[in-house]
């Protein structure tokens, strides 16, 4: 809540309290179907306590916000943003509903009115209150393997095959240390048993004292041929203030260092070569690249520096900017995989069809996508930022089997 201004704060106060109004001037055309006078009087009571106690801890949260340790405010914060949320848009539905149902009464006879509307209205705030809480908890964590397979040319026939992970988007302080959830990731990823684990950025959400404890976990993802990172917006420490760049420098070297302790190769504008039956495979890796507000870190030309003659290149940017941008039609990399956009952490998906508000900013913003004989894979992200839920885009884990096809 650093980044936002009191003006903002009180905006969104009003907001709540609005709504609030009009809701509970609908809800009493409810609650006078209730005969008992003090059932309905709790209710009522009920109903102002949460509104006065939610808009009383965000005012109070803005105000001690620079006092309260970075840890419990991350808890603090992610728990009146999945309260707010809960509350405000069912609130907003019901509202709606009831509103256009009174409205347009003449559908129904005036003792229909008094019965049906109400319930329909009711009914309409909470649907979507228990679709919030599914997804706060129990959605969070329900983690899927998504299955692909791709076959191409461009791969080498003496390696006829190549078994990849690609996860992203881990944000660790969003877990608030509870090792054991993350753990049922990693014996999942374990049992698809990769070739490679490729990870694309944001590893915390600012700062390396989320790392405590973590290094015992993802120590025990297994890759034959190794495991490879690159940084994502995040973990630079952006999104902080910082009372000198030193701190800010040493945070920064702190969350690098953590990849040689769980055994990932961080590269940083850079690519290693990997030899598999005598042919040349290249995990390139370039620093955060994004469109404004955020940075460009990346340098794509120096990281494909030493390997233009490589038989087959894979590329890890945490944005899917910069697949178009760079990549696509302008390089021979034939897979980039990339994360940032969590799907929005919202969304709908029937078959394979697939919707989220998110695709009003980002073209490319989950699952795989081909132009050509090049590929982007979109990960939806394995942990959350933001709000503690996840609406249709579970959190992701992405098994990608590359098979070498003749011309």
């Amino acid at each position: 809540m650093r980044k936002f201004s009191n003006l903002t704060i009180f905006l969104l106060c009003l907001a709540i309290l609005l709504i609030d109004i009009l809701a509970f001037y609908w809800l009493q055309s409810i609650t006078q179907l209730i005969h008992l006078p003090m059932l309905r009087l709790s209710i009522q009571i009920a109903f102002w306590f949460f509104t006065v106690g939610l808009i009383t801890a965000i005012v109070i949260l803005k105000i001690r916000l620079d006092n309260i340790h970075p840890q419990r405010k991350h808890l603090l914060i992610t728990s009146l943003y999945g309260l707010t949320v809960s509350s405000f848009i069912p609130k907003i539905i019901f509202v709606i509903i009831i509103s256009i149902l009174y409205f347009s009464n003449h559908m129904f006879s005036e003792k229909e009115s008094l019965l049906l509307i109400p319930i329909i209205g009711l009914l309409a705030g909470f649907l979507p209150f228990f679709v919030i809480i599914y997804a706060i908890f129990k959605a969070l964590y329900r983690f899927k393997l998504h299955h692909l397979h791709i076959h191409t040319k461009a791969l080498p026939p003496s390696v006829n095959k190549l078994r990849i992970i690609h996860i992203s988007d881990l944000h660790l302080g969003s877990f608030n240390f509870r090792y054991h959830i993350l753990e049922r990731a990693v014996k999942l990823i374990n049992q698809q048993e990769p070739d490679l684990i490729l990870f694309t950025g944001d590893l915390v959400n600012n700062f390396a004292w989320e790392l405590k404890g973590w290094g015992k976990v993802l120590d025990k993802l297994k890759a034959k041929l190794g495991k490879y990172a690159v940084l994502g917006n995040h973990d630079y420490g952006d999104y902080s203030s910082w009372e000198n760049k030193d701190l800010k420098k040493r945070n920064f070297e702190s969350i690098k260092y953590f990849y040689k302790k769980i055994k990932f190769k961080l590269l940083l504008n850079e690519g290693e070569s990997i030899q598999i039956n005598g042919a040349d495979i290249a995990v390139i890796g370039v620093e955060n690249w994004g469109n404004p507000p955020f940075k460009k870190y990346g340098d794509l030309h120096k990281a494909l520096k030493d390997h233009s003659q490589t038989d087959f290149k894979i590329l890890l940017s945490h944005d899917p900017s910069h697949w178009p941008e760079e990549v696509v039609g302008q390089t021979d990399i034939v897979l980039t995989l990339s994360g940032h956009t969590h799907g929005m952490q919202a969304g709908v998906r029937l078959k394979n069809k697939q919707w989220s508000p998110i695709k009003y900013k980002y073209k490319h913003w989950a699952g795989l996508h081909r132009e050509g004989q090049q590929y982007l894979n979109v990960n939806r992200g394995l942990g959350w930022l933001g709000f503690p839920g996840r609406l249709g885009m579970r959190p992701e884990i992405t098994r990608i089997d590359i098979k070498s096809v003749e011309d």
